[in-house]
């Protein structure tokens, strides 16, 4: 069986739960479920990030022992995952000790072969980074471009480095062989920018004096490791990495991030890979942020943030999952706020799917003792609609890439659209009054209700509750493995489950 494995960053826990996080995740479950619908084996990896100064930091603000905050902030994470449909098979945590074992061993070996350098470094510091950065990293105002509001420090201090510039120009000659290393292209072109210049060593150590929250160096005691060099490696940890056969699974890894950490995932990682003597990662998928309504970056002091979990609250998981699906642009900056969340759950998923399948469900209930109409002869106009769903649902029986979910699940609503026009064209309420026609009532409700069959059993995998809540209303349920979309699979004189409103409507 052909294996993938998938894995989202994993995040600071220096900090709730954002929408950032949920995007990713979210869009990485959507991936995962629409391979196991395609019969790939296939993993999923999240998790959190424990170590580092943010997080040192944010302990002791709050007065708490560090492991006592960690374990506070990783189970919201986990929470919040779990709220949210997440079906992940690792959720990481970066003090796990085999974690920490194997991070150390690789230092250990880096430093035995003469890829570590010791050497006294003044540099700029972004404190909400974790990184040194050079006059290019910065803004007019002489400050990170990624956090505006932090003054950056100047820092003179000894450390340990691992050289970048050695291994340069293998990753541009990997990069031009493998030209889907790094989707949407838009990206791919800001990697190679980023690798048109030689590369300054980066440093792997912070002394313990200044961040103690870490791994601890093997080769000097007084230091623990720069954050992004120990949490990159639990992409292979979590596959038991250096042993338990995880190659199986690794050479088909797909590592799905957020535009800002580009250059952590497709500068350091590959080459500190290289480093290791390990296989690169087939594909880094590359999305763009969300912004509140207007195109305005979302700010407490504005009132335009999102809380994923108060939209769970509101609307339920499916209600965010689905606007994350149909609404991000991997390339561009996309729009998100409650009224458009709204506006999508009601007038998309409440009015296109949600009523037909109530209205014709209903109909059917109360017309044929609560059992599933018989189909007859099938006109040019019933064949149309069946072809509409049959063929948005067949993007969802293939493997389809990050870049590919909003238009594929586009598709779904659309179909459904033109599933209610078919609908209220035929006017089964009509066809039923005359007895030379009613039998022509019951073709026109089987053929609408196994059509948007299809449809639901596609959007599994991106509504997973809603979609099993409404097959069950039709008594189609639906195996797990491999599917692919099948007409006339609704059984024809069956009863039907409980008719229950799918998506009630939210003022």
């Amino acid at each position: 069986m052909t294996k993938s494995y998938i894995t989202t960053p994993i995040y600071y826990v220096n900090a709730a739960p954002h929408l950032g996080h949920a995007h990713t995740t979210v869009m990485c479950d959507i991936m995962t479920r629409n391979r196991k619908a395609n019969g790939v084996d296939t993993r999923l990896s999240t998790g959190c990030d424990e170590h580092g100064q943010k997080n040192q930091e944010s302990a002791e603000k709050l007065g708490m022992d560090v492991m006592e905050y960690l374990d506070l902030r990783s189970s919201e994470f986990k929470k919040a995952f779990d709220l949210l449909d997440v079906d992940y098979d690792y959720f990481v945590r970066t003090t796990r000790p085999f974690h920490k074992e194997q991070v150390a061993a690789m230092e250990q070996k880096f430093m035995d072969a003469g890829l570590i350098i010791e050497k006294q470094y003044t540099g700029i510091y972004c404190k909400g980074c974790e990184q040194f950065k050079t006059e290019s990293d910065l803004n007019d105002e002489g400050r990170c471009v990624d956090h505006p509001n932090m003054d950056v420090e100047e820092i003179d201090e000894k450390n340990y480095f691992f050289p970048l510039e050695p291994f340069r120009q293998r990753l541009l000659d990997h990069i031009e062989a493998n030209p889907d290393f790094v989707q949407p292209p838009k990206f791919l072109s800001e990697l190679k920018n980023m690798l048109a210049e030689p590369l300054e060593d980066l440093c792997i150590s912070r002394p313990k004096s200044r961040v103690s929250l870490g791994v601890t160096l093997p080769f000097d005691e007084d230091f623990v490791t720069y954050v992004w060099f120990d949490a990159l490696i639990n992409y292979l940890t979590n596959l038991g990495w250096p042993g338990n056969d995880y190659q199986d699974y690794w050479s088909e890894v797909e590592h799905v991030i957020g535009k800002d950490i580009l250059k952590t995932h497709g500068v350091y990682w590959p080459i500190i890979l290289m480093g290791m003597g390990e296989t690169l990662p087939k594909r880094i998928s590359v999305h763009g942020h969300w912004l509140g309504s207007g195109g305005v970056k979302m700010s407490k002091s504005l009132g335009n943030v999102v809380d994923p979990l108060e939209i769970v609250e509101k609307f339920g998981a499916d209600a965010l999952r689905y606007y994350l699906a149909r609404h991000m642009r991997a390339e561009n900056d996309s729009q998100i706020s409650v009224e458009l969340i709204q506006g999508a759950y009601n007038g998309e998923l409440g009015n296109k799917v949600g009523n037909l399948l109530s209205r014709a469900a209903k109909f059917s209930v109360d017309r044929f003792d609560g059992k599933i109409p018989t189909k007859g002869t099938l006109t040019a106009e019933d064949e149309a609609a069946r072809a509409i769903a049959l063929k948005a649902a067949q993007g969802f029986a293939e493997v389809f890439a990050l870049t590919d979910i909003p238009a594929r699940t586009e598709a779904l609503v659309q179909a459904a659209d033109e599933l209610n026009n078919y609908f209220t064209a035929q006017a089964p309420w009509k066809l039923i009054k005359d007895p030379e026609t009613a039998d022509r009532a019951q073709t026109v409700l089987y053929v609408t209700l196994d059509s948007l069959r299809v449809l639901l059993e596609a959007f599994r995998q991106i509504i997973p509750t809603s979609a099993d809540k409404a097959l069950a209303i039709l008594a189609a349920p639906v195996e797990e493995g491999v599917w692919s979309p099948e007409l006339d699979r609704l059984e024809e004189g069956g009863t039907f489950g409980e008719v229950v409103a799918l998506f009630p409507r939210v003022t």
